[in-house]
């Protein structure tokens, strides 16, 4: 009986432990030793700012250079006269 109870306690203290270690964790992802946090937020407020205008012009870039392209193949030209003849021909049936 008295092995029984040992091995009880050992478990409780082991499981007591692994809990510890859990919330000891869990604090030290969420302690952020900042003294002023309203610097963290203006920071991170104009960061998402340029990172979204940075978005908005490199998107303008590439979708201006991929029409560029399609004009110098003429793609627009064959595209439109594609659509013209399909057109005609839904409306012809």
């Amino acid at each position: 009986m008295s092995k029984n109870v040992l091995q009880d306690t050992k478990d409780n203290v082991k499981r007591d432990q692994v809990i510890g270690a859990h919330r000891e964790l869990l604090e030290q992802l969420f302690d952020d030793h900042y003294k002023y946090r309203w610097r963290v937020y203006k920071m991170n407020f104009v960061r998402g700012i340029f990172f979204g205008l940075g978005s908005v012009i490199g998107a303008t870039i590439i979708v201006s250079f991929v029409i560029w392209i399609l004009t110098l193949l003429n793609v627009p030209d064959n595209l439109i006269e594609s659509i013209e003849t399909k057109q005609s021909q839904t409306v012809q049936q």
